[in-house]
């Protein structure tokens, strides 16, 4: 881990920590690459379950640094393409992690930190958090994070915020689904760790694909097919170990073994 960031795990559960709160946790190349190259390990790692992404200091992310910014405004087109791709590769990698995802929002986002905030399956943040797709004030437009963002919040919320660029709180946030739910300081912690304990009952080959089945059934537009390969799922799944151990376990009134191994939720 570099200076900007903290991988820490306990048992099945890692927690990645953006640590540059003196400039609020605003992205440079170095952290775009710090965060995708963990992620990436984290994916690869059959020993984490559940993955929380959270940050130091007043701020969850302000977006791009602005000293990155100005290097970025100096730079050429193609310059600026092969950055805005690192980008991109940084919230698809979050987005499609094999792994539950939980933001933990402890204070304002704006840009790319509302990116990643809408890469995570699921999002908790406390009522101070300020929230903005800031772009279009430097006419620009949110356009990496724009697949996610838009599938968060919808796109007629998206077409109002990409727009106006105006800042909205973390009822609104909750309002229009960019938050699954509003916690006080206090409670943050427990909260978020509600919703781990939940995703460690769960069962792990289930949890980690439930994505996957969301992300194909928005995808599809064959009914016949949908239904096919709904069904062709479900069977894989009712015949696979977990499935075999889920089953056996509800029938036989006890927990599934996953519930009793070192690092879940009892």
């Amino acid at each position: 881990m570099s200076q900007a960031l903290q991988l820490d795990r306990d048992g099945a559960v890692a927690r990645l920590r953006m640590t540059r709160p003196q400039v609020h946790n605003a992205f440079d190349a170095s952290l775009i690459a710090g965060l995708t190259a963990a992620l990436a390990g984290l994916a690869d790692d059959p020993a984490v379950r559940v993955v929380v992404l959270e940050a130091e200091g007043a701020s969850f992310s302000a977006g791009a640094d602005l000293n990155w910014m100005r290097g970025m405004a100096a730079a050429s087109e193609a310059e600026n393409r092969e950055d805005s791709l690192a980008l991109a590769r940084l919230m698809r990698t979050l987005d499609e992690l094999p792994k539950p995802t939980i933001a933990r929002v402890q204070g304002a986002a704006f840009g790319g930190g509302v990116g990643l905030v809408a890469c995570c399956d699921i999002a908790i943040g406390v009522p101070e958090a300020k929230f903005g797709l800031t772009e279009s004030k430097l006419g620009l437009l949110p356009a990496v994070i724009s697949p996610y963002v838009i599938a968060a919040i919808g796109s007629r919320n998206a077409r109002r915020y990409f727009a106006t660029a105006e800042i909205f709180d973390a009822a609104e946030a909750l309002r229009i689904g960019l938050l699954h739910q509003v916690a006080d300081t206090d409670a943050l912690d427990a909260t978020v760790q509600r919703q781990v304990d939940l995703l460690l009952k769960a069962g792990p080959v289930a949890s980690a694909s439930a994505k996957q089945l969301v992300r194909a059934v928005c995808a599809h537009t064959d009914g016949a097919r949908h239904d096919a390969d709904n069904a062709a799922l479900i069977a894989r799944l009712r015949v696979s170990p977990e499935g075999q151990e889920g089953l056996s376990a509800f029938l036989d009134k006890r927990k599934p073994l996953w519930q009793l191994q070192e690092g879940s939720a009892a």
